[in-house]
């Protein structure tokens, strides 16, 4: 039996390093992406093969050469803030030229890692905020898998932390609320995406929706179908 492939963008990232290993456990291979060479080594250690590519300067043409025969691409790439110009560069632009890589290359399954404010922040916040760059990337490329025929899985977790995984969450609305939950405990632990990346491509859950979630109580794998 063949391994069914995931690509993952962004490979080096906190988030897609905790992932990589659940993916490889649930039975996939990982194709790992990543800019810089150096980071090849790390990449193994996950489990996964190590892709050079960087997202900046990848063609449509390139991205879907890249997506070649996966099940499925999960975007967990980031500029990380500070560069407006390079934010919007990795967060919209090239997200969505990796959304049309996987349209061109027939991989219909496409998992986004966003945040869970995104839909509503690109209204809310001061446009000279140092955080709207960003809020707006996500918010259109957000917006702009929505608008395709992608099997897509939009997932929003909250402020992020390093804390074990403990595959509960509660889950949010599209504005990233929930009833009588104060503000400082609209947390995600980094682990907790890594577990519903994982369970979403596993179980096929969550196809075509928006999913915003922090730490809660009630099980992961029951709170997102």
């Amino acid at each position: 039996m063949t391994e069914k492939k995931v690509v993952i963008i962004g490979a080096h990232g906190k988030i897609a390093q905790l992932a990589t290993p659940r993916l490889v456990t649930a039975g996939f291979a990982v194709d790992g992406v990543i800019r810089n060479p150096d980071q090849a080594d790390d990449i193994r250690a996950t489990g996964a093969n190590p892709v050079e590519l960087s997202l900046e300067d990848a063609s449509v043409d390139d991205l879907a050469q890249a997506f070649a025969g996966a099940e499925a691409v999960v975007f967990s790439a980031g500029a990380g803030g500070g560069n407006p110009a390079r934010t919007d560069a990795v967060d919209h632009k090239g997200a969505v030229r990796a959304m049309d890589a996987a349209e061109q290359a027939g991989v219909n399954r496409f998992v986004m890692v966003s945040y869970s404010r995104a839909l509503v922040d690109v209204d809310t916040l001061d446009p000279d905020s140092s955080f709207f760059p960003y809020a707006k990337a996500k918010h259109d490329a957000d917006e702009h898998l929505r608008s395709t025929k992608l099997d897509y899985t939009i997932l929003g977790p909250g402020k992020l932390t390093s804390e074990p995984a403990t595959e509960k969450v509660v889950i949010a609305d599209e504005a990233g609320r929930v009833p009588d939950l104060a503000a400082e405990a609209a947390v995600t632990s980094r682990d907790n995406v890594a577990v519903a990346i994982a369970h979403v491509l596993a179980a096929g859950a969550a196809s075509r929706q928006t999913v915003n979630f922090y730490d809660g109580e009630t099980p992961l794998s029951e709170a997102i179908k």
